[in-house]
C-alpha cells in the first residue's frame, strides 16, 4: 500500500490505521479532478491517477475516462496536465501485460490487462469526439503533449484498427495532422509517426490515397536519402514497408507515383559500387539487406503481372531508361551478393523484363564480369541445374528464364537454336547444353527445372515445337543418335522420381499442343499410349502420384485432338 500512501499530499493527511483501497482512492482522486477550482490540485490529481492507471487498470479506465477526455478539451492551455491524462490513457487502453494479477469485474468475470485495453480501446474510440479532440491535439509541438499523443493513437489503432481508420476518415484535418509528425525533428516522434501511419494505411485504400496526396512520398524519400539509402538505420525500413503500404494493391497510387517521377528518384538505392568492391570495408549488414530487400519489393510491387497490362508496362519502361534495370543486373552478376538478396534481386529482374521486349532484349546482352564472357542467362541457368544452390534461388532463375521468354519468340528462337546441330564453337557453354544437363542430371529439381524451362521455349510457338524435333543428342559410341522426344520418352518410362516424370509430361504437354507433327512422332512409338492409360489407371493416393496421373490424361486428351492419322495404328 505504498503507492496509496504517496498520495497523501492529493487526498489529504490520511489516519495510518485506516488505509484506503484502490478503488476507493480512484474515486476521490477523480472528484478532486472534476470539483477543484485549482489546476495546480487537478494537475497533482491527475498525475495520482496516471500513477494507479496500470495497477487499477479497471477501476481507473470505468471511473476516470470521461473525467480525463473532458481535461484534454478543458485544460487545453496546461501542457502538463494534458500530457498526465494522455499518459494515463495510453495505460488504460493498452493491450500489452503489465505482469500484474488478473483483475476480476463486478460481474465475476476474470479479465486480462489485454482484454481491459481493447475494451476500453471501445468505449474511447465509440465517442467520435475523443478522436477529433485527440488529432487536435497532435498540433501541439510540445514533447509531453505530441508524445503521448501519438502513442495513444498507436495503441488505438493497435487494438481496434478498422474502427479508428473511419474516424480519421471522418476529420477533415486527420490526416494532415498525421503527416506533420514526419516532418517533426524528433526523431522519436517522426519514427512513431512512420510506424503510426504504416499500420492506419493498412487495407484501407481510401486512407492510402489521401496519404500519398498528403506529399507523403516526397517526405518518404528525402528521409531515406538523409540516412543515406540502403546504408540507413531502421528508419530507412519503416519509410520503405509505409511506401510498400502505399502502393501495393493500389494502381491509383502506383500511377501517382509512376506520374511523380518518384520511381527515377529511388535510383540512388541500388548504386552499390563501394559493396560489391572487393576488399572495402562496407557490407552487408543485417540492417542494409532489410533495406535492400523492401525496396526490391517495392519495385516488384510497381511491376507486378497482377497489375494492369498499362500500369506495368510504363513503370517497366522507366526502370530501363533511369538505369534501375542496368543496376539490378549489375547486382545479378556481382560477386559475394548475400543469398537472400541475390534471390529477391532476380525475382526483381524477372518481373521488370517480362513481356517488355525491350527490356528483355537488354538482359540478353548482360554479360558477367569473367574470362571468357558468359551471358547473364548462361549464368543463372547454370546456377538453377546447380543442386548445391540455395532451393529459393533456384526456384527465381526458373521464374527469371520464363519472364524472359515471355511474349518473347526471338528470346525462344535463341535458346531453341543452341540446342540445334550448328558449327558454333562447342567450347561455349550454351543455354541449350545446360537445359539438357539439367534434364538428364541425377538431381530430381534439376530434372524438373530443366524440363519447365524447356516448355517455355515453346509456349505458344508452333515454329520452335517443330525445330525442337531436329535436336539430336549422341548415346554411346557405335550408336546412332536419338530425338529429344524419344529420349523423354524413354525416361519417363524407366520410372525415376515423381517428380522428374511431372516435369517431363508437362514438358510434352506443352510440346505436343497445337503441333500435329510432335504428336506424329510420339505416337510412332508404340509403347507411349500404353505407357499413359497406364499412369492414368494409376492414381494412388499421393498427391504428386495423382497430378501425374491427370497430365497423362492430359497428354492422351492432346494426342486425340491433335492427331492428324498420319501413324497407321491410330488413324
Amino acid at each position: 500500500m505504498e503507492l496509496l500512501r504517496g498520495f497523501k499530499s492529493v487526498l489529504g493527511a490520511q489516519n495510518e490505521d485506516t488505509e484506503q483501497s484502490g478503488s476507493e482512492t480512484v474515486e476521490k482522486l477523480c472528484d478532486r479532478v472534476s470539483s477543484s477550482t485549482l489546476l495546480e490540485d487537478r494537475r497533482d490529481a491527475v498525475r495520482a491517477l496516471k500513477s494507479m492507471s496500470k495497477k487499477y487498470k479497471l477501476d481507473v479506465g470505468t471511473k476516470a475516462m470521461d473525467i480525463l477526455c473532458n481535461v484534454l478539451t478543458n485544460d487545453r492551455n496546461d501542457s502538463e496536465i494534458l500530457g498526465l491524462a494522455l499518459e494515463a490513457l495510453c495505460n488504460i487502453t493498452s493491450a500489452e501485460t503489465q505482469g500484474q494479477q488478473e483483475e476480476v469485474s463486478r460481474e465475476g468475470q476474470v479479465a486480462s490487462d489485454a482484454e481491459l485495453g481493447v475494451q476500453f480501446t471501445e468505449i474511447f474510440i465509440k465517442n467520435q469526439e475523443n478522436i477529433s479532440v485527440l488529432l487536435s491535439l497532435l498540433e501541439e509541438y510540445d514533447f509531453h503533449v505530441r508524445w503521448p499523443a501519438v502513442r495513444l493513437l498507436t495503441i488505438l489503432l493497435k487494438n481496434r484498427c478498422y474502427q479508428l481508420q473511419q474516424c480519421v476518415l471522418v476529420n477533415p484535418m486527420g490526416v494532415s495532422r498525421l503527416m506533420d509528425l514526419l516532418s517533426d525533428s524528433r526523431e522519436i516522434i517522426r519514427n512513431e509517426g512512420l510506424l503510426l501511419l504504416t499500420q492506419l494505411t493498412k487495407s484501407n485504400a481510401a486512407i492510402q490515397k489521401i496519404v500519398a496526396f498528403e506529399n507523403a512520398f516526397d517526405r518518404l524519400i528525402e528521409i531515406i536519402a538523409e540516412e543515406e539509402f540502403s546504408d540507413g538505420g531502421i528508419v530507412v525500413e519503416d519509410c520503405l514497408l509505409l511506401m510498400l503500404s502505399l502502393l501495393k494493391s493500389n494502381v491509383s497510387n502506383q500511377n501517382f507515383f509512376r506520374e511523380g517521377s518518384y520511381i527515377q528518384r529511388m535510383t540512388p538505392f541500388f548504386e552499390l559500387d563501394a559493396t560489391l568492391t572487393p576488399g572495402t570495408e562496407r557490407g552487408w549488414s543485417t540492417q542494409k539487406m532489410a533495406n535492400i530487400n523492401f525496396m526490391l519489393k517495392i519495385l516488384r510491387t510497381l511491376v507486378s503481372p497482377n497489375n494492369p497490362q498499362q500500369t506495368t508496362a510504363f513503370a517497366q519502361k522507366i526502370m530501363n531508361q533511369c538505369g534501375i534495370l542496368r543496376l539490378l543486373c549489375g547486382i545479378l552478376m556481382a560477386t559475394g551478393i548475400p543469398s537472400d538478396i541475390l534471390t529477391e534481386t532476380i525475382n526483381t529482374v524477372s518481373e521488370v523484363i517480362r513481356g517488355n521486349q525491350e527490356n528483355q532484349n537488354y538482359f540478353s546482352q548482360v554479360n558477367a564480369p569473367c574470362t571468357p564472357p558468359r551471358s547473364a542467362i548462361v549464368v543463372l541457368l547454370m546456377s538453377m541445374i546447380n543442386e548445391k544452390q540455395p532451393f529459393n534461388l533456384r526456384c527465381a532463375v526458373l521464374y527469371c528464364f520464363q519472364c524472359y521468354l515471355y511474349k518473347n519468340e526471338q528470346g525462344q528462337t535463341q535458346v531453341v537454336s543452341t540446342l540445334l546441330p550448328s558449327a558454333a564453337d562447342v567450347t561455349t557453354v550454351s543455354a541449350g547444353q545446360l537445359l539438357c544437363a539439367g534434364l538428364f542430371s541425377a538431381n530430381a529439381f534439376s530434372n524438373w527445372c530443366a524440363s519447365i524451362a524447356l516448355s517455355h521455349c515453346l509456349k505458344d510457338n508452333a515454329v520452335q515445337k517443330e525445330q525442337l524435333l531436329r535436336v539430336q543428342l549422341a548415346t554411346s559410341v557405335g550408336n546412332p543418335p536419338i530425338s529429344l522426344l524419344d529420349q523423354c520418352t524413354n525416361m519417363l518410362s524407366q520410372g525415376g522420381t515423381m517428380q522428374a516424370k511431372i516435369g517431363l509430361l508437362s514438358l510434352l504437354c506443352s510440346w505436343l499442343t497445337s503441333c500435329s507433327i510432335a504428336v506424329s512422332r510420339f505416337l510412332q512409338n508404340t509403347s507411349n499410349i500404353p505407357y499413359l492409360t497406364s499412369q492414368i489407371q494409376n492414381h494412388g493416393g499421393e498427391e504428386e502420384e495423382r497430378v501425374a496421373s491427370g497430365l497423362s490424361a492430359l497428354l492422351l486428351g492432346i494426342c486425340s485432338i491433335d492427331n492428324d492419322g498420319s501413324v497407321k495404328d491410330y488413324s
